[in-house]
């Protein structure tokens, strides 16, 4: 089953790969001999896209090895590591992009409206494809989100050049075309700026959104529980969340009854919070008055 995923996954990014590729040549030749700032825009951001698209895939393929004893949590942070190089890439492009255009109002071009057009047909219809392509891993897997979060912004791209050229064979308001080039960058400012908040948080041990009060009461409901203290939650990646606790007990549990809390606990913060990962340490008196993050 690994193998097929990981075969399927490989197939689905080298096409991705290919088609950003072509859609690259045809915008680069395209915007040179159209003058158009949306499609030489679009050529460098294709390009850059398939150099991530490649990082993604060799971190996916990476995240998937199993845990050993250099890696004892396993290789998941491969693609958290990917999904901030890849997002911060897109924050530089976005504001070249924006600096370009602003540039463009100050000097406008001629622009071949028709050329324009065309080209961004084609460069449509394969970010169309290639943005389908990912749209299922995207939903669980930060690297894969920032890979798709450049095919969205390719697909946004094309949309507002094709938009420009109909202003622009109709009006000719070539100052539409620097102007959603703008627009779109601002977008993916915001979006690739969440995924690298999100990214840095995992990288460093933040915290995930849980309510440690909550978990306290959810934990106190445990019979012959009766304090948690030195509490530590922090996520591998987007999906696995990893706790450590010290849990204050009643005197009288032995070893037996020590394992039935263990598996309750650990039950209790899988099913409520989602916790992967609980490791607990029994104390009787010790810490009983400690506060709940230490």
């Amino acid at each position: 089953m690994f193998l097929d995923h990981t075969k399927i996954t490989g197939r689905k990014f080298l096409a991705v790969t290919i088609l950003n590729l072509i859609i690259t040549i045809a915008e680069f030749f395209g915007g040179i001999i159209s003058g158009s700032l949306g499609l030489l825009s679009d050529a460098v951001h294709n390009l850059e896209d398939s150099i991530s698209i490649v990082i993604s895939y060799v971190a996916n393929v990476i995240g998937q090895r199993h845990n050993n004893s250099a890696k004892t949590f396993g290789y998941k942070r491969a693609e958290i590591l990917a999904a901030f190089v890849n997002s911060s890439i897109l924050i530089i492009i976005t504001i070249i992009m924006i600096i370009e255009s602003i540039r463009r109002f100050q000097k406008p071009q001629h622009i071949d409206g028709l050329l324009m057009m065309g080209v961004s047909i084609v460069g449509l219809l394969a970010n169309v494809i290639s943005m389908l392509a990912l749209w299922s891993g995207s939903k669980d897997n930060l690297n894969i989100k920032a890979t798709f979060l450049h095919m969205l912004s390719d697909t946004l791209s094309s949309i507002g050049v094709f938009v420009a050229s109909i202003f622009i064979i109709l009006f000719n308001w070539t100052w539409v075309d620097p102007l959603i080039t703008i627009i779109i960058a601002i977008w993916l400012l915001k979006e690739a700026f969440d995924v690298v908040k999100e990214t840095i948080n995992i990288l460093m041990e933040a915290s995930p959104n849980i309510d440690l009060e909550a978990v306290k009461r959810c934990v106190l409901t445990v019979p012959d529980v009766v304090g948690i203290h030195h509490v530590h939650v922090w996520m591998i990646d987007e999906n696995f969340i990893i706790l450590d606790a010290h849990l204050n007990v009643r005197k009288k549990c032995n070893m037996d009854q020590l394992e039935v809390i263990y598996d309750q606990v650990d039950s209790l913060l899988k099913k409520e919070f989602g916790v992967s990962h609980v490791t607990l340490q029994a104390e009787c008196t010790r810490g009983l008055k400690d506060p709940l993050i230490d």
